[in-house]
Order: C-alpha cells, then sequence, then structure tokens
C-alpha cells in the first residue's frame, strides 16, 4: 500500500513539473501582462522550458552531433530559458519593451540586422556575470523574444556566437 501511495505521489509530482513546459496563449514575461497596456491585436504564445528535463537532452543531442566538450559545458550554466513569440506587433510595442528592459538594468549589447530580420542580445549582469540575457527577434509584425537566466560570462556568449557562425558557414559551405 505504501508503494503505491509513493509511485502516486511521484507520478503526481512528475506530471505537476511538466506543467511548467506547457504552451500557452499567455504571455510569460512580465512587460507583457500589463492589463493597462493597449497590445492591439498582438497574439502570445508562451513557452516555460523545464532546464531538469532540457538539458540531458540538450547534451545528449550536443554528444551525438560531436560537439565539443566546452559547448556542452555552456548548457550546465543556463538555469531557466522562456520563450515568447508575438504576432501581430507593432514598432512601438518593440520599442516600449526596449524602454522597458533599461528600467529594468538590462544593457544593449549587440543588434544584428539580417536580411529581413533584427536581432537584439541584452543582457543583465553583476560584475561580470551575466544573470539574463533577453534575445529579441524581428521579422515584420513577428517578435520571438528568448529571456534566458543563468551564471555566465561574456566570453562564454562570444563562444556561442562563435559556434553558431561555424555551423553557418559549414552550412553554406556543403550547399
Amino acid at each position: 500500500m505504501m508503494k503505491k501511495i509513493f509511485i502516486l505521489l511521484a507520478f503526481a509530482l512528475f506530471t505537476f513539473s511538466l506543467q511548467s513546459c506547457i504552451v500557452s496563449q499567455k504571455p510569460n514575461m512580465s512587460f507583457f501582462d500589463n492589463p493597462s497596456y493597449d497590445y492591439g491585436d498582438a497574439q502570445f504564445t508562451s513557452i516555460n522550458v523545464p532546464m531538469f528535463l532540457a538539458k540531458p537532452i540538450v547534451k545528449r543531442s550536443l554528444r551525438d552531433e560531436g560537439e565539443s566538450e566546452e559547448l556542452i559545458n555552456l548548457i550546465t550554466k543556463v538555469s531557466d530559458v522562456k520563450v515568447m513569440t508575438i504576432e501581430n506587433g507593432n514598432a512601438a510595442m518593440v520599442a516600449d519593451f526596449a524602454k522597458y528592459l533599461k528600467k529594468d538594468d538590462f544593457e544593449e549589447w549587440i543588434t544584428v540586422k539580417k536580411e529581413k530580420e533584427t536581432i537584439n542580445f541584452q543582457a543583465k549582469q553583476k560584475g561580470e556575470i551575466i544573470k539574463r540575457l533577453m534575445i529579441t527577434i524581428a521579422s515584420g509584425s513577428e517578435l520571438v523574444l528568448v529571456d534566458v537566466s543563468g551564471k555566465f560570462t561574456a566570453d562564454d556568449i562570444s563562444r556561442l556566437i562563435n559556434y553558431s557562425e561555424k555551423n553557418d558557414l559549414r552550412k553554406k559551405i556543403s550547399n
């Protein structure tokens, strides 16, 4: 009887923890849950990624693809990831969000314009340690926001960007 109760309790806890990765139609970032702000026709899709589930999968996938241990070790520094897409967003909303981030002590690091997309990296750090990295990808009226929490350095981010650029170059060469 005790074993059945334990299994039932473990299953309930596991199910409860999975609810954090359920896709929602409500915003999961504080600026976008303000009831007095007019978001117009914007439609939100939010995903909270439970890191205790994602880290082992990502690490194994990177190892299977033959990636370096250095890149795999960067994954261990991430503690939380939130992703939100916005359809029918507008330029004013993006500008207001940028102002909000600035008030919340985020520093703009880099903005990259690539074809019709604008990719913006902003970081919130304490000393040399980056606590949060906000990546905003805007393409027309569509936005993708990625909020990464953890403890990493500018060198870690640089290595990740270099890795991404090398992968893009490999894909172009192989095509």
